[in-house]
């Protein structure tokens, strides 16, 4: 469903949209970021993993290791990889220069896998994206390497934690 944006009578600004990836017509647009300044900006993100328990006892007694090498590494890899190509995944994201990228994970109880990916940069916009798609990303290679064991592994939520830099800041950083 298109949202709602009036259009300005002839001669009248309009309104600005609260979605900054739409133009005044409601068509997507990528938004223009050549005004803003270039500010040290950082951003995390968490996915959680949660396995059924006979499935996580497996995985805890083997050290994360399954038939296809080690899980924490390989999700690692791929979040960092996954972070550098946001842009070509996510369609009006820039394509940014990452400074850094950190990836931990760790069990967060008896069956729940914790997944936190923090990215910074210096540049005109913001690393939400890239810190979301880290995270998710190397949650989806964890399932990939553990589905052989269950379909029944849950992903999700993922979500910002935080981010400094820009407009405003939000929640907390690792």
């Amino acid at each position: 469903m298109k949202p709602k944006i009036d259009k300005p009578k002839p001669g009248e600004p309009g309104p600005e949209s609260p979605l900054s990836h739409l133009d005044a017509d409601g068509r997507p647009a990528m938004v223009d970021v050549s005004g803003k300044p270039v500010t040290p900006r950082e951003a995390s993100a968490e996915c959680l993993v949660a396995f059924p328990p006979e499935v996580a006892s497996q995985l805890r007694a083997s050290g994360l290791r399954s038939g296809k090498g080690g899980i924490v590494e390989t999700a690692i890899v791929a979040g960092t990889m996954a972070v550098k190509r946001t842009h070509e995944l996510i369609p009006f994201c820039h394509p940014l220069p990452i400074e850094g990228v950190r990836i931990g994970i760790d069990w967060r109880d008896a069956r729940v896998l914790g997944i936190e990916c923090s990215v910074r940069t210096t540049h005109r916009t913001g690393v939400e994206m890239e810190a979301l798609t880290g995270a998710t990303v190397a949650a989806l290679v964890v399932y990939d390497m553990c589905k052989a064991l269950s379909h029944a592994i849950v992903l999700g939520p993922a979500k910002l934690l935080g981010k400094r830099g820009g407009k405003r800041d939000f929640g907390k950083l690792g």
